[in-house]
């Protein structure tokens, strides 16, 4: 890909200072009109009609916010306190219970199908989306662009750029219709475009894989994921521990697995203090926020969550949220 370090430069003042001279602003627009052109040449060879291109990218903008949004992510700023207490607060899981019972016909269809228990489908669902009520307010495509184009990452947006584009090319959604989240996550799922094509199903068979409007399609669509990244169907995710006192914190992390009898002769209990289950499992100690902070049991199904969103908050949030859903 070639790359414009000066048009970088001068973008990101257009960004976030719209009182540059004239001849600054007019440079960085033809610059940045020289991307787009090379970018839909990248396009064509990739097998994208020029038609599609016509339409998704006419207008296309840089986008200010994305970039602000990029450099401060909820994971990153709030405590794990903070972050479960607006992430699974008690309405969310008052709603997810409600959402499973409406839904429950074919959440256990797909979870037949997947071996995905439909109390996780509906955690994901309840934590990316609301349930499906927010999916985000940003063209995906002028979102891709801006992030290809800002220089931080801009390797791998382009290339989930080129994925969206696509996507729209495959009649799936028109490129109007494709908005999603400030990093281009889409739908119900929030599927980056390249989970969408690996990932997501055409659950009734009406030739679309419609995970924006087609409820269906979105459980499938996540217990395909799930199921595809190495999900135990026999297996939970994990559980909240109680760590003996002088535990050997080098043991903590994703990198050390044992089995729950072994962490069991370790001192590890339950969060209440009693015993760990007897079913010899492989697992990891992880702790939210280092020592002394909560600890978790984390088994296989913690890290297919992680393969949905590397963040131990968001796994641990997933697993709570569907085991007090379940729960109801």
């Amino acid at each position: 890909m070639r790359r414009f370090p000066i048009l970088r430069r001068v973008a990101s003042a257009v960004l976030v200072i719209p009182l540059l001279c004239a001849s600054s602003t007019e440079s960085a627009a033809l610059e940045f009109s020289q991307w787009i052109k090379e970018l839909r040449k990248d396009a064509v060879t990739k097998g994208v009609r020029p038609a599609t291109l016509d339409v998704a990218l006419k207008g296309v903008k840089l986008i200010p916010r994305v970039v602000e949004l990029d450099r401060k992510q909820p994971e990153f700023t709030l405590t794990f306190r903070q972050y479960m207490d607006r992430v699974v607060p008690q309405g969310r899981v008052d709603k997810g219970r409600q959402k499973l019972r409406e839904n429950r016909a074919l959440l256990q269809q797909i979870s037949g199908k997947y071996g995905v228990p439909p109390q996780f489908i509906v955690a994901f669902w309840g934590i990316e989306t609301d349930f499906g009520r927010i999916t985000g307010g940003f063209s995906v495509i002028s979102a891709l662009v801006t992030l290809a184009y800002d220089g931080r990452r801009s390797t791998y947006f382009r290339g989930e750029l080129m994925n969206a584009l696509k996507i729209i090319d495959g009649g799936h959604i028109t490129a109007k219709a494709m908005v999603g989240s400030w990093a281009g996550a889409m739908g119900q799922p929030q599927f980056m475009p390249s989970s969408f094509l690996s990932f997501a199903v055409d659950h009734d068979g009406d030739g679309r894989k419609d995970i924006w409007k087609n409820v269906a399609d979105v459980f499938a669509s996540a217990g395909n994921y799930l199921a595809r990244s190495g999900w135990k169907g026999d297996q939970t995710w994990g559980r909240p521990i109680r760590l003996p006192k002088g535990f050997d914190q080098t043991l903590a992390g994703h990198g050390t697995r044992k089995l729950i009898s072994e962490w069991q002769k370790l001192g590890v209990r339950r969060a209440d203090g009693t015993d760990l289950p007897t079913r010899d499992l492989k697992a990891s100690v992880v702790l939210t926020e280092g020592p002394g902070s909560a600890a978790y049991l984390a088994y296989n199904n913690f890290r297919t969550i992680l393969k949905w969103n590397r963040s131990n908050f968001f796994a641990i949030a997933v697993g709570s949220l569907a085991d007090r859903i379940g729960d109801g």
